[in-house]
């Protein structure tokens, strides 16, 4: 049975009873507070809850990694950015970057650091003696889930919108902030993006919300406290309730990338090489010739400008030029991963850089001086300077093929 706790604390907090009958938790206490990521109230809350209550768990809506930013404020300042280009996950840190820029902005007009009232429930938890599960995703696996579930399309409007969010000047009235003390804003954050693409919410809030539940029914102790947005309140109860235990396997996986994209990607060019092969067959290695080198250049110059673009290093402009080829015959080589690299290598971002990009991200200008942000300029503007060269290079094959 579910229902609100209300004879000592707000409708944001609810009690869900098990009792016997099930093997996985009978008998035992969840009680749920859902709050929101920037609001002292939600804080103040969540002390009052476990001091109470004094459970014999305290379960977190965090991961390990999201734990130990907020517990040592150092979430860029130990970022091994080498490691992130080989493994390919520039994009997923580009998203990590314009979330957390969102959060960070909202807590600066509401005056209150993004998660503290997670970091106070660990807090709370130690000061009291009382273990503590962080029962959250990797949100490492998450947003890479939820990348691989787009197409190009949707991953282009997403970075469209979100780069646009980002440099918005807009001034928020007092009445919105208001409304934002009692909203659990990042949880707002992603429902508005499942709104703006359906396959996100499953990826984003309701895959967590099954995650959460069953790491939270794992948690030992009959009397449990669970700290969430409050956007996943409602889900989480009616899991809790249900009190059934589910793979979770499935939902720590990593998708490959769609096989429409493999195809595209191997595809366009085997496609300009045949078309390249019938101009030499029926016009001659002159032309064959010609049309080639048109098409190699053509990428291998717009890649060295989107670099120059980034302000990038004269080393990396290089690496840009050379290997364009190589990125456009096989879609495994990415050059701007490559030219990010470089960049990396030739001109590391410094600590204090690292500590003030949250910041530098709001204001268009810094994106070329902050370090780091110029690593990401550089990876976006060399790789769309190289889809450029070869789109011009295979509307010169085309239009020559007769």
């Amino acid at each position: 049975m579910t229902e609100p706790i209300t004879e000592s604390y707000s409708s944001d907090v609810a009690v869900v009873e098990v009792d016997g009958g099930s093997e996985v938790a009978s008998g035992r206490t969840f009680i749920i507070v859902g709050t929101a990521h920037i609001s002292q109230e939600s804080t103040d809350l969540v002390r009052q809850v476990i001091e109470r209550e004094q459970p014999d768990v305290v379960c977190v809506e965090l991961d390990e990694q999201r734990y130990q930013t907020l517990a040592n404020q150092r979430k860029w300042e130990s970022l091994d950015l080498r490691q992130v280009i080989r493994q390919k996950q520039m994009m997923t840190l580009i998203i990590n970057l314009m979330l957390s820029s969102y959060q960070k902005r909202l807590g600066q007009k509401l005056g209150v650091a993004p998660g503290t009232e997670l970091l106070e429930a660990t807090k709370v938890a130690q000061e009291m003696g009382i273990p503590i599960e962080l029962v959250d995703r990797d949100v490492r696996i998450t947003l890479r889930r939820a990348w691989n579930t787009m197409s190009f399309w949707e991953k282009s409007k997403l970075l469209s919108a979100g780069l646009a969010g980002m440099m918005e000047g807009q001034e928020i009235s007092e009445e919105q902030l208001a409304e934002l003390r009692q909203t659990d804003v990042l949880t707002e954050l992603m429902q508005e993006l499942g709104r703006f693409m359906p396959k996100l919410k499953t990826v984003l809030i309701d895959e967590r919300d099954t995650y959460i539940t069953q790491k939270t029914l794992t948690a030992k102790g009959q009397k449990v406290v669970a700290v969430v947005g409050a956007g996943h309140m409602q889900g989480i109860r009616q899991s809790l309730a249900a009190n059934q235990r589910q793979d979770l396997a499935p939902l720590e996986t990593i998708p490959p990338p769609s096989k429409t994209g493999t195809i595209i990607g191997w595809g366009l060019p085997l496609l300009m090489v045949l078309m390249l092969g019938y101009i030499g067959v029926t016009q001659g290695a002159a032309a064959f010739g010609q049309n080639l080198a048109y098409w190699i250049l053509a990428g291998m110059i717009l890649s060295a400008v989107g670099a120059i673009a980034a302000y990038g290093h004269p080393m990396t402009v290089l690496v840009a030029f050379f290997t364009a080829p190589y990125a456009t015959l096989n879609p495994l080589i990415g050059v701007g991963y490559i030219a990010a690299l470089a960049q990396v290598y030739v001109r590391p971002p410094t600590v204090k850089q690292l500590q003030t990009v949250g910041d530098d991200v709001t204001i268009p200008k810094l994106w070329w001086q902050n370090r780091l942000l110029r690593v990401m300029l550089v990876f976006v503007f060399t790789t769309i300077g190289n889809l450029i060269g070869n789109f011009l290079g295979a509307s010169e094959i085309i239009r020559n093929l007769f």
